[in-house]
């Protein structure tokens, strides 16, 4: 076999082999493993990636699977977006041999253990768009092979892992728990944040039967700390939709206490810090823009579509999630009224909107609020620009391309927007008179801010 820039293109092409690495073997039967690698990772995006990493950096074999052939390119150029300690440790992976990288799913019956990690996005009517995810359950299903270990970690709806894994595999005479090991563990990655080492966060897993709980256990356990049992595949599934519902309606409600504050002339993080001060009981929440990213405005959709399939009522988490969707027209309302109090219309104005990834130091515009934001403020006929050094161009819903704005004095705003405050950026050229709307809710950073 030969190596093409680290990438393996096709099975039938000819690759040297990849140098072997620590093996800690996953057999239940303590056996050496018979398979090329230890686990495939299906899918390298903020969680597979990162997966993939931890994994060749314990000493196992790795393989990661990723159909995009332009992401296969950025990541072997060490271009991905990661924390400064993960380019590390991927060039570290993919020098060493420890990460072999593939576009062809067939590779995937070489390795012990798969692990799914793919986008479940929702689409433009909050609707659970489960069409990546059941195209990559479909390529691990067709390349299955008896003694694998198959796990799940795309958040999801109850009884997903059984649709797309169980019952296709039944289909081919794999038996769950008997001929080959079904589990599901959500991953917890913070994508951008170095607070937490991702073999320190606990995993939680369920599997399709007992033998497959066991065996998913081991594969956690080649590089996570702690593993937690639930027991089944459905309750691991909605312990995922429960921390990210948890965070949704919190953050609906310290959206809401911001406006109550606004109202009433108060400090929101004055409060805020002041009730966190109490030791049980209380977990802070900040107030924003809106939310983005591949979990909040997305993982209660898939729960509130389940139960609307069954005729349940979830009207807390409802009303939550509806606000959160409320948001970014919030903020454009709110441009309306400080222009409007200063005798412009918004027709016309320039609105430059500073930072606007879906949160601080990544280069990630998933379901960012900004994307909406700009969207709505040319919509009501406002000339828009954005400051974030994270993407040169971007495209809103109506097909616009706009394009960072490197000279902000040149653009000449009306109004600015702090949507996201990146590290490191330099916002000296605002000026004390200009009329800012601060949306991080950073009142010291930007003192002469109008509440939002």
């Amino acid at each position: 076999m030969s190596s093409i820039t680290g990438i393996r293109h096709d099975s039938s092409e000819e690759f040297d082999e990849a140098p072997s690495a620590t093996v800690v073997p996953i057999d239940r039967a303590g056996r050496e493993p018979a398979f090329d690698f230890d686990v495939a990772i299906v899918g390298l995006g903020y969680v597979g990636l990162p997966t993939a990493i931890s994994y060749a950096i314990a000493g196992v074999r790795v393989l990661g699977l990723e159909i995009s052939t332009r992401r296969l390119e950025t990541i072997i150029d060490g271009q991905a977006d990661l924390l400064d300690r993960d380019q590390a440790r991927l060039a570290e992976a993919l020098s060493g041999g420890g990460l072999t990288l593939t576009n062809d799913h067939a590779e995937l019956a070489t390795a012990r253990a798969v692990v799914v990690c793919v986008p479940t996005p929702v689409d433009d009517f909050l609707i659970p768009d489960l069409s990546i995810l059941r195209a990559a359950c479909a390529m691990v299903v067709d390349s299955a092979r008896a003694g694998q270990t198959l796990m799940l970690t795309s958040t999801t709806y109850v009884g997903c892992t059984d649709d797309l894994l169980v019952k296709p595999l039944a289909e081919r005479r794999l038996e769950a728990g008997r001929d080959i090991f079904v589990a599901f563990s959500a991953e917890r990655i913070d994508p951008g944040s170095a607070s937490f080492e991702q073999r320190d966060v606990p995993r939680v897993v369920g599997g399709a039967t007992p033998e497959c709980e066991e065996e998913a256990d081991r594969l956690l356990h080649l590089y996570a700390a702690n593993v937690h049992h639930v027991g089944s595949l459905a309750a691991a599934e909605m312990t995922k939709l429960l921390e990210n519902t948890f965070r949704a309606v919190n953050i609906a409600l310290a959206n809401e206490f911001a406006d109550i504050c606004s109202s009433l002339d108060l400090d929101i993080n004055v409060v805020i810090d002041a009730a966190a001060t109490k030791p049980y009981g209380f977990m802070a929440f900040r107030p924003g823009p809106g939310v983005g990213g591949h979990c909040i405005p997305c993982d209660p959709h898939y729960l509130l579509w389940q139960l609307r399939k069954s005729r349940v009522d979830a009207p807390l988490i409802e009303v939550a999630m509806s606000a959160i969707a409320h948001r970014p027209k919030h903020v454009v309302e709110r441009v309306r009224d400080v222009l409007s109090d200063r005798g412009t219309g918004l027709a016309g104005a320039r609105v430059l909107v500073v930072g606007i990834a879906y949160k601080p130091n990544v280069a990630d515009l998933r379901e960012s609020p900004a994307l909406e934001i700009l969207a709505e403020l040319r919509e009501h006929g406002a000339s828009v620009g954005y400051l974030d050094d994270h993407f040169d161009l971007i495209a809103l819903s109506d097909g616009h391309i706009l394009q960072n704005v490197v000279q902000p004095s040149s653009f000449d705003p009306d109004l600015i927007i702090m949507h996201t405050s990146h590290a490191g950026v330099d916002l000296e050229w605002i000026t004390t008179d200009q009329l800012v709307i601060d949306a991080t809710y950073d009142h010291v950073a930007y003192p002469q801010a109008v509440n939002l």
